[in-house]
């Protein structure tokens, strides 16, 4: 008990030390009292921070990719002003609500609704698989408008947290990245304000793609920060443990192992960074992004079983970091888009690529 207690401590020191660097707002433009930066930068600060604490991460990737990203995108000048500017510095967090209980990858179908009160939007329905659920004081959500027109009748809101209505489900005991909290959010006759409405009607699961293209860099330096913490752990064991009169870092079946694993990260690494490249320069960048978030997932979790392998037993329990990331990586192939959907996004944008 005493030990889960000590796994899943929060990461709100770190959080707020984030904010404080600039890192909880990094895109933000310095206007509103963000860093300013372009998602190159992001993809090496969500790298560096992971490689220490995949959590603090992830909180880090949602609050930048997921909230502010869809705000900063369609947000009106007064929407920026009150939910972003307060939302840079650490104190304060959001979340991101698109995910249902029954849709799984089908993003499109979503069940949630929204009507119109006169006054103000009703939402009813359950969003599941929420990081940041309990720590965030505002929420970006999907819900459904209008039902005839499919993904087209779905538009994004701004939702406060707390309001009447909208209730948190239990915090989920997860294999990894245990101490972010992900959360079922319920919306029960929730009421919120008709100038929560984000971008136009309609616009919102254009939003929601918009926002998983640039999402899926975060996670990528999330990931590779993951598979470079199983490097570093591989490498330092294999140095100072000996077997057979030798360091096993000498040996060529561990050397063979290492060198793999660098060459993945590499290769992963250099794909994020030509996909950030592309967004700061205005680029298309759907297919690229997909290609690094793909690369790198797998890598992570590539690199933390071979990490696992390096150090044998050792790696097996929690005395060595090498189990946590073996932990943490796995959720990198899943969340913003499983890597069956970034196989189907690539092959998707090069077919037409070649067809032109």
């Amino acid at each position: 008990k005493q030990w889960y207690q000590r796994r899943v401590r929060g990461p709100g020191d770190a959080v707020k030390k984030m904010g404080e660097m600039g890192l909880m707002g990094m895109v933000a433009p310095e206007e509103l009292g963000g860093a300013g930066m372009g998602y190159l930068a992001y993809a090496v600060a969500m790298e560096e921070i992971s490689r220490g604490c995949a959590t603090t991460g992830v909180v880090m990737s949602v609050n930048n990719s997921l909230y502010l990203g869809p705000l900063l995108m369609a947000g009106n000048q007064a929407q920026l002003e009150k939910w972003v500017a307060p939302y840079l510095d650490g104190d304060h967090v959001g979340c991101f609500c698109l995910s249902e209980p029954g849709n799984g990858s089908d993003a499109g179908a979503a069940s949630t609704t929204a009507i119109d009160r006169g006054d103000k939007w009703e939402l009813n329905g359950a969003k599941a698989w929420i990081t940041n659920g309990y720590e965030s004081e505002a929420a970006i959500v999907f819900a459904t408008t209008d039902k005839a027109k499919k993904h087209k009748g779905i538009s994004a809101f701004i939702v406060p947290k707390p309001t009447e209505g909208l209730s948190l489900g239990k915090k989920e005991d997860k294999l990894g990245i245990k101490g972010s909290s992900t959360c079922v959010i319920n919306f029960d006759n929730c009421l919120i304000d008709k100038d929560c409405l984000l971008g136009e009607l309609g616009q919102g699961f254009k939003i929601a793609m918009k926002t998983l293209d640039a999402g899926r860099i975060g996670v990528a330096g999330q990931a590779l920060g993951i598979a470079q913490a199983s490097l570093e752990c591989a490498v330092a064991y294999s140095q100072q443990r000996h077997a057979f009169d030798q360091p096993i870092s000498k040996m060529q079946t561990i050397q063979n192992k290492l060198a793999d694993m660098e060459c993945r990260i590499w290769a992963a690494r250099l794909t994020n960074w030509h996909a950030a490249k592309l967004k700061d320069e205005g680029h298309n960048f759907t297919k690229e992004a997909a290609m690094a978030k793909l690369m790198a997932s797998e890598t992570a979790t590539y690199c933390a079983h071979q990490a696992i392998q390096v150090l044998g037993g050792m790696g097996y329990v929690n005395d060595m970091p090498a189990e946590r990331h073996y932990r943490d990586a796995r959720i990198t192939e899943i969340y913003e888009g499983t890597s069956e959907i970034q196989r189907l996004v690539i092959a998707g944008n090069l077919l037409k690529e070649m067809s032109m």
